[in-house]
């Protein structure tokens, strides 16, 4: 995440106030005419201009090579104050009842934001029934959660908030929290010129940081860029991927390395534990299917599927490679299932090893 060195400057001071090492009084206003970004106490200095309107800074996003234009909600536009906001909110385990569990706390960023158990855990040491989902590009999603149950980013950055088995709090508390905090007063005012915090802004300075982790530089995107050549081996898990012989491309073929729509993939034959969309839409043709996931970064993000069954991209290469388990509502784009893709064992690591090729180093460093 690229930072203004105006917000580095303000996080330092920001952290050593929080533990009473520096006091820098001044205007803490971003409104007033003479506000002081590096202040943390308002000593009554500030000045107005009547005809001045206060405008965060607008944070502008590159459409990457092959993606659609990000639509962004007109009511949460993106910008530079917005986005510092949500990190240090995504960071901070003060939206948890108990203060311990933050975002980034089921969504590492080493892992691709997901995490490297089969479920989460949340404050009160429950166990979800699904694994977490990676958050790359979320920008460019028209449904979240495995099952489609939430539309855009601002509505899914409140449930976990007040769910019994993540951060089991309520957004009353988390408001109280957080406008007993002067430092998130002074955020809040800066990113969104608001006096009082409410959950509404909470979820939008969220939101706008979650469309800002975009993974666009890994090996196979500095190839499509010519900087610089895949392996003999990469390639050909290229050309499998891409073929009906690896039978990848129907689902994860754009650059987004997925669809946006949902998919049973044969992973089980009825009987289902999870009924997936079918518990969104109630339609019967929609038992057992799932959003299909990215596979950017899949190399650092497992367990995989929705149920985080398998550990490995062995395993995941494997259950297409056998044949998988029909059922009534299995994909058709699962031409072989059955029978399998009877890729040899060179082909199934050629695959794997393109696959790797997806992997953007400098989104898990944050080196972007």
């Amino acid at each position: 995440m690229k930072k203004v060195s105006l917000f580095l400057t303000f996080s330092i001071i920001f952290y050593s106030c929080k533990k009473d090492l520096i006091i820098v009084e001044g205007c803490t206003d971003p409104v007033a005419v003479n506000w002081t970004a590096s202040a943390t106490y308002d000593n009554g200095s500030c000045l107005y201009d009547s005809n001045y309107v206060y405008q965060p800074t607008p944070y502008i996003i590159n459409t990457p090579y092959g993606f659609p234009d990000m639509i962004i909600p007109p009511d949460n536009p993106l910008t530079t104050q917005g986005v510092e906001l949500g990190e240090i909110l995504f960071n901070d385990p003060i939206l948890s009842a108990d203060n311990s569990l933050s975002c980034a706390g089921c969504h590492m960023q080493n892992n691709s934001f997901t995490n490297t158990t089969q479920y989460s855990t949340g404050i009160d040491n429950i166990e979800g029934f699904r694994n977490a989902s990676a958050l790359i590009n979320l920008g460019w999603n028209t449904s979240f959660n495995w099952d489609g149950s939430i539309n855009t980013l601002e509505e899914q950055a409140f449930e976990p908030v007040t769910n019994p088995i993540e951060m089991h709090d309520t957004w009353a508390n988390v408001e109280s929290k957080l406008n007993n905090d002067t430092t998130y007063l002074n955020l809040f005012k800066k990113a969104f010129n608001i006096n009082y915090i409410d959950s509404n802004h909470v979820v939008k300075a969220i939101a706008q940081y979650e469309r800002t982790l975009i993974s666009v530089n890994s090996k196979y995107d500095k190839w499509i860029r010519q900087e610089t050549q895949l392996t003999p081996s990469e390639l050909n898990g290229y050309v499998i991927f891409n073929s009906e012989k690896g039978d990848c491309f129907h689902c994860h073929g754009t650059e987004m390395f997925m669809d946006n729509l949902f998919h049973n993939n044969g992973l089980d034959s009825e009987n289902f534990s999870d009924l997936g969309l079918f518990n969104i839409t109630e339609n019967p043709l929609d038992i057992a299917k799932f959003k299909t996931p990215t596979l950017r970064n899949i190399e650092f993000s497992a367990p995989y599927m929705h149920d985080g069954r398998f550990s490995t991209l062995e395993e995941v290469v494997e259950h297409y490679n056998s044949g998988g388990n029909y059922s009534s509502t299995v994909d058709p784009l699962m031409k072989k299932i059955g029978v399998g893709l009877q890729l040899t064992n060179s082909e199934k690591q050629d695959l794997i090893n393109f696959l790797k090729a997806l992997s953007d180093y400098d989104f898990i460093n944050n080196n972007q």
